[in-house]
């Protein structure tokens, strides 16, 4: 069995840091992939740009995808999840500062698993990624690698 990947969509390095450390202290010894943009996201995920050769079909446990990203921003990047037979089913969690209604309307009605704000206390947010970690990556369980019709 493949190591379970976690890909974060971050594009604020202060944030990238503050997650990494927090899953770290949770004991969230999984892979993390980061990608600093929508572009750098979906090229991971498909296998291509800086990502060819990449094997696709080895799709990672969950995404924590922020919203406010260069290039293409989350709500676009989780569309493009979901419209992508690929990847429809993977887990995507948003991990995002904006608390606006909107957003998380967006964000379901695109298909997010879940919506989290990251709390601006630090103890708040190592809590918060402790139980992600656990949830996502030791409660969940993920759909088949294929559909059953």
């Amino acid at each position: 069995m493949n190591e379970k990947v976690i890909l974060l969509v971050e594009d604020n390095p202060d944030d990238e840091v503050l997650t990494l450390d927090a899953l770290e202290m949770n004991k969230v010894g999984n892979k993390v992939v980061v990608a600093r943009n929508g572009v750098e996201a979906l090229d991971y995920l498909f296998g291509e740009g800086s990502y060819a050769g990449r094997n696709a079909a080895d799709l990672p446990a969950v995404v924590l995808l922020d919203l406010k990203l260069p290039k293409i921003d989350g709500l676009e990047v989780l569309r493009r999840i979901r419209d992508d037979k690929r990847t429809e089913l993977l887990p995507v969690v948003i991990l995002t500062t904006s608390n606006e209604d909107v957003d998380r309307i967006k964000g379901y009605a695109l298909g997010a698993n879940s919506y989290v704000r990251k709390p601006v206390d630090f103890d708040e947010f190592i809590r918060a990624a402790g139980h992600l970690g656990l949830y996502w990556l030791l409660l969940n369980e993920a759909p088949p690698k294929t559909k059953t019709s």
